[in-house]
């Protein structure tokens, strides 16, 4: 009689005890890294097959940033590499999430970008109070208000604009990461400040427009270049900030007062477009002289009172000829007021008012010629 062998006794039963079971299994614990391909989409959450007949739930707020749907971000069939971060319930289903191992690969590209100083693209998600938050590689940074070429009036009107950044502080135990338009610009434009700095000479005119106000000044958009306009060197009179004269945008026409070659520096003057108002009365006023001007500040000390378009004289306390004078009752700004210049110096930029009676100070009496060679 013929034996027959069959497959299952050719088989070598050593083979089988050779065979590692535990790592057919998919391990599924909160904190592992799996892949799976996509098996449903609906409106909420994405059905995902991680192999072992398991299958996970991948919420719409775990996909991505939430700036897209949930069919942009994802499609069918698609594999992908999830975090496991919340283990199994009652159905045998694993909650998963893409966007946290999203975010861990940018977090090591973003440091990669800050180690070589490079220029990254930043979609700017939100404006807020002190700046915008932007992402990169899908996580998100903030770009302060000082290190963008807007002013803060205008924040709002960036969201959804994309931007050159450089990242100037990364600290993802922390979730930090600070974001700078500024110097992204700065590089960008480097050696095109360099050739119209080159080409600028003090007490060149020349136009362009502000694109961001600051406590100090302005900066304008000279075609290329941001040049700085002081807020000294913004108007004749005494000005708390710039936006008492100017708009972020308009147009400004200015003089560049100085250059710094090395820096690549240029810094403009809107007030010396026009003539110096304290050298055209210099010999319009003297001492003992009734003027009328226009309360235009008050101060703890006095009043500023408008005199000449562009000078601005003070009028102290203690020479309102008013006791226990309420200054914002009794000289609020836009009053007209008649007084007498008591002290003139328009080599200094100041001068004294009084509304009391004015009496001339004596002057010095003139020393004769025999006192003179005495002393000499």
């Amino acid at each position: 009689m013929t034996t027959t062998i069959t497959r299952r006794q050719e088989f070598n039963t050593q083979d089988i005890t050779d065979i590692d079971y535990d790592s057919t299994f998919v391990n599924l614990e909160r904190g592992s890294i799996v892949k799976g391909i996509v098996v449903k989409i609906d409106s909420k959450e994405a059905l995902i097959d991680v192999g072992g007949k398991s299958e996970g739930i991948l919420p719409y707020k775990e996909i991505g940033s939430g700036n897209e749907s949930i069919n942009e971000a994802i499609q069918m069939g698609q594999e992908l590499e999830l975090y496991v971060f919340r283990e199994a319930n009652e159905d045998g289903q694993v909650t998963l999430s893409k966007r946290r191992v999203d975010q861990a690969k940018g977090w090591i590209n973003a440091q990669e970008d800050f180690s070589n100083d490079k220029i990254v693209k930043a979609k700017v998600i939100n404006a807020v109070r002190s700046g915008v938050l932007a992402e990169i590689h899908n996580i998100r940074g903030f770009i302060p208000a000082s290190h963008l070429r807007t002013d803060s009036e205008e924040l709002k009107t960036l969201e959804g604009n994309t931007l050159p950044v450089k990242i100037i502080d990364i600290n993802p135990q922390k979730n930090k990461l600070i974001l700078s338009h500024r110097k992204a610009l700065e590089d960008e434009r480097s050696t095109l400040r360099a050739e119209i700095v080159s080409r600028l000479e003090e007490g060149n005119v020349i136009t362009g427009r502000i694109v961001r106000l600051v406590d100090f000044g302005a900066f304008v958009d000279l075609g290329g270049i941001d040049g700085l306009l002081p807020i000294s060197e913004i108007s004749w009179k005494r000005i708390s900030h710039p936006n008492e004269v100017l708009k972020a945008g308009e147009e400004v026409t200015v003089k560049v007062f100085k250059i710094d070659s090395e820096l690549n520096r240029v810094s403009l003057s809107l007030k010396r477009m026009k003539d110096d108002p304290w050298e055209a009365i210099a010999s319009s006023f003297s001492e003992g002289d009734k003027v009328t001007g226009v309360v235009t500040k008050l101060a703890p000390f006095g009043v500023f009172v408008e005199i000449a378009e562009g000078v601005e004289a003070l009028l102290p306390t203690n020479e309102t000829g008013e006791e226990n004078v309420k200054l914002e009752e009794s000289f609020p700004v836009g009053r007209e007021l008649e007084t007498t210049i008591k002290k003139f110096n328009p080599a200094e930029r100041k001068i004294s008012l009084t509304m009391k009676e004015y009496v001339p100070e004596p002057e010095a009496p003139a020393e004769s010629a025999e006192e003179a060679k005495e002393e000499a």
